[in-house]
């Protein structure tokens, strides 16, 4: 597993719209509608979003589908961000989300529903 904390990779909701020049406002509705994977460290109010999600200023293509696919499944924020952030295979340096970022959909979502 990774040493690395969820902090280290997340960007806060005002710092992403900064980046994106949107209303921090956009972010927060973006997460809602399932838009964005975000997640929060335990404790704390708030949300961290990933830039591994994006690709330039958009989403990738499949964080939406991703995201529908774990609220359906019953995975939280938390959870829906390990399973994303998880090493492929022992000891790769490869994670979960990097098929996402290979256009790998169908993949991530099956990793998703089995949760």
């Amino acid at each position: 597993m990774t040493t690395t904390s969820r902090a280290d990779v997340g960007m806060s909701a005002t710092w992403l719209a900064e980046r994106l020049a949107v209303d921090p406002a956009r972010i927060d509705a973006m997460r809602r509608d399932g838009e964005l994977v975000a997640f929060r460290e335990p404790g704390s109010t708030v949300w961290l979003y990933p830039s591994w999600q994006f690709e330039g200023n958009e989403p990738l293509q499949g964080v939406a589908r991703v995201v529908r696919v774990a609220r359906a499944t019953g995975l939280d924020e938390a959870r829906l961000y390990t399973v994303l952030s998880a090493p492929l295979g022992l000891g790769g340096e490869r994670r979960v989300y990097d098929l996402l970022r290979e256009g790998r959909e169908d993949e991530v979502v099956e990793i998703v529903r089995a949760g």
